[in-house]
């Protein structure tokens, strides 16, 4: 089976890396300056669970169709990325997106068909350092993937067994929108109190208010997605509390590390597209509104100072 992961950063480096290293046929699909380093020094992970730096297959352009298109872009950049993966794209082609919320879906679906498109997503704490090697936050390493279409059940069997080979513990799940969902619900909430109280969640639970305004944000991401037929199973919904509400918590959204180096930020497509849906369902949502409304104007700033 032949795997074409876009770009060799963060999430896409480390679970291409794994299975690279297993013995799957994994190529990277890089930018020439991201080439040119993995040339020199290979692909390497510094991880709690086991560092790992191997010489790893590139190319810089796709020119033929794989059997599997690793797609782990930020939202905002999912344009060039289909773009770059079109050529990888044939008959037989499976995609596998990892990225945050479920809008993707549709986008992926119109501009390859659904019968292409799997459901996944992944939970890990991953940043590339200045010296360009992934850098595993701690020890999740969480990875769902699944069919969408009865078709697709055979071939996603065939990738969950080599992604096994990884080491990772991939996840065969036969509800994999509910998966989808779940974690769509709580990045929403995670990523709209950590931006918009610029503060980790303990801080955020320091404040007198902050754990009475954490569970609203979550009630309304909730109810959202109970609107949209995938209400959070109670388990599920304990362990978003759990994390949202944990005294002392470092914890952080990547949206607001990205936000916190002044760099474009996926809020429409996580915090935007979850108040759009609210709205549509008639679901009161006044906690997303301000949170929308404070990344807007955050990228406005932006702007006017990349203008100016």
């Amino acid at each position: 089976m032949r795997i074409l992961v876009l770009g060799a950063g963060g999430v896409g480096g480390y679970f291409g890396g794994r299975m690279a290293v297993a013995g799957a046929d994994v190529r990277f699909l890089v930018r020439p300056p991201r080439d040119e380093e993995l040339a020199r020094r290979g692909l390497v992970i510094r991880s709690p669970l086991g560092d790992l730096q191997i010489p790893v297959a590139t190319l810089t352009a796709a020119s033929a169709p794989v059997d599997v298109v690793l797609l782990t872009c930020k939202a905002y950049d999912l344009d060039r990325a289909m773009d770059a993966v079109a050529p990888a794209v044939g008959p037989s082609t499976l995609i596998l997106p990892l990225l945050n919320g479920v809008r993707h879906l549709d986008r992926l679906d119109t501009r390859f068909g659904r019968e292409h498109v799997l459901g996944g997503l992944c939970h890990i704490g991953v940043t590339v350092n200045a010296a360009g090697e992934i850098q595993h936050l701690n020890t999740l390493q969480r990875f769902v993937l699944g069919a969408r279409t009865p078709e697709q059940a055979e071939s996603v069997e065939a990738l969950h067994r080599l992604a096994a080979r990884g080491g990772f513990d991939p996840v065969l799940s036969a509800a994999i929108l509910q998966e989808m969902w779940e974690k769509f619900t709580f990045l929403t909430a995670y990523a709209g109190m950590t931006t918009l109280m610029r503060a980790p969640v303990g801080a955020i639970l320091a404040a007198a208010e902050g754990e009475a305004i954490t569970r609203e944000m979550l009630e309304e991401c909730a109810a959202t997605a109970a609107a949209a037929g995938f209400a959070p199973r109670p388990a599920a919904m304990d362990g978003m509390l759990s994390s949202l509400t944990e005294r002392g918590s470092t914890g952080t959204a990547s949206m607001f590390r990205d936000m916190a180096r002044n760099g474009p930020t996926e809020h429409e497509h996580v915090i935007g597209d979850m108040l759009a849906r609210a709205r549509a369902a008639g679901v009161p949502a006044p906690l997303l509104r301000v949170s929308l409304a404070h990344m807007q104007a955050y990228e406005a700033l932006r702007a006017a100072a990349a203008a100016a």
